[in-house]
């Protein structure tokens, strides 16, 4: 791996703003065998296994192994985006008497709810990857997500440049309404493009928030767009499951490869659209180091701790509060650095490099 490129940077933010389920992951305490009687048990509560395949595939497992290697007992499971679930969930987790409690919300007003029943219980809370806004989280740890939106943003202008495309327009995918991240990778991609939009390089065309990340929903959605306008030229797309979804629409209209998208998340459908030239670029977020750093947040309180990682603040833009928190460094992947993300090992050769691929993975350096 690269030094710095994916380095952990805890600093501070001040924010203005499918697969199959994987099953839930009880992890009893095995590094050295037995739990103190004064260590805390965590609990987790993640979205859904629809939205981004890393909730199925890498936090998990992530988490599960830190809190094992930690020797502490974690409930992490998952709401499948059902807020009720969620709430069930979290219930029962106080019930059970957690000592922490992490959650990714599924929106604010839910996990304000869920985060308020914790703190009356005497139960540490962080939040997970998003802010609930006016949550009231102790802690909060994730990307900077002002920064992952910078990244989509200027991607799709270096690819409009490199196309030599003239006053091209551009449709926007945003990701989900309720989600906080959605507004600030927004607040990072419109901070390049709306300059552009303004001194006419690039003509603003057709922009719309997609509910609850809903693939199927971005697909209807540009495909309307594309209809009622035909000269998009290029598709800023919130994350590789929307960009995805809009170019499945331009293989219909044979336009794939011709109008650049853009993605977030390094998925290996997103990096596969990378390689294969349908997909201009992602922003890779090393889950691991999140889910690291999250946990060493969570295992510290666990002890009996004050944790010493979550050093940066975040204000919430809405109670104008500073939670304490660790903010992460995204990196900005095209063809030309696809290997990056094999060699940090969030994907393995054998899941990009299938036979349709093979060749391109060749060609960009993955052997």
């Amino acid at each position: 791996m690269r030094k710095g490129l994916f380095a952990l940077a805890a600093v501070g933010l001040l924010a203005t703003g499918s697969i199959a389920a994987c099953g839930d992951s009880k992890s009893d305490s095995s590094g050295s065998g037995t739990t103190s009687s004064s260590t805390g048990k965590v609990g987790v509560i993640l979205p859904d296994t629809k939205s981004s395949a890393r909730w199925a595939t890498a936090d998990v497992k992530y988490l599960k192994d830190a809190f094992d290697a930690a020797g502490i007992t974690a409930d992490i499971q998952n709401a499948q985006g059902d807020k009720t679930q969620f709430q069930t969930i979290a219930d029962g987790m106080i019930s059970s008497g957690v000592k922490v409690l992490m959650i990714v919300n599924l929106d604010s007003g839910t996990g304000k709810a869920v985060l308020d029943k914790a703190k009356a219980a005497g139960i540490a809370t962080i939040d997970y990857d998003r802010l609930t806004l006016n949550g009231g989280a102790d802690y909060y740890v994730s990307f900077d997500n002002v920064k992952v939106g910078e990244l989509q943003g200027q991607g799709l202008v270096d690819c409009l440049t490199a196309n030599k495309a003239v006053k091209p327009v551009v449709a926007e995918l945003n990701g989900s309404p309720t989600d906080n991240n959605a507004t600030l990778f927004a607040q990072g991609y419109n901070s390049v493009l709306d300059p552009k939009y303004a001194d006419g390089t690039f003509v603003k065309g057709p922009n719309q928030d997609v509910p609850d990340w809903d693939n199927t929903q971005a697909g209807t959605i540009f495909e309307q767009m594309l209809t009622s306008n035909k000269n998009i030229k290029g598709v800023l797309a919130a994350n590789d499951g929307l960009g995805n979804a809009a170019i499945a629409v331009l293989k219909k209209n044979k336009l794939n490869g011709q109008v650049p998208v853009t993605g977030q998340d390094a998925t290996v459908q997103g990096l596969q659209n990378i390689l294969a030239g349908d997909q201009c670029m992602t922003v890779y977020k090393a889950i691991k180091k999140e889910a690291d750093a999250a946990s060493q947040v969570a295992i510290a309180i666990a002890k009996g701790e004050k944790p010493t990682t979550a050093t940066g603040k975040v204000t919430d833009p809405e109670s104008k509060k500073d939670v304490a928190s660790v903010l992460l460094t995204p990196a900005s992947i095209t063809k030309d650095n696809v290997k990056d993300v094999v060699t940090d090992g969030y994907v393995t050769k054998d899941e990009l490099c299938t036979a349709e691929f093979a060749a391109a993975c060749t060609t960009a350096g993955i052997s």
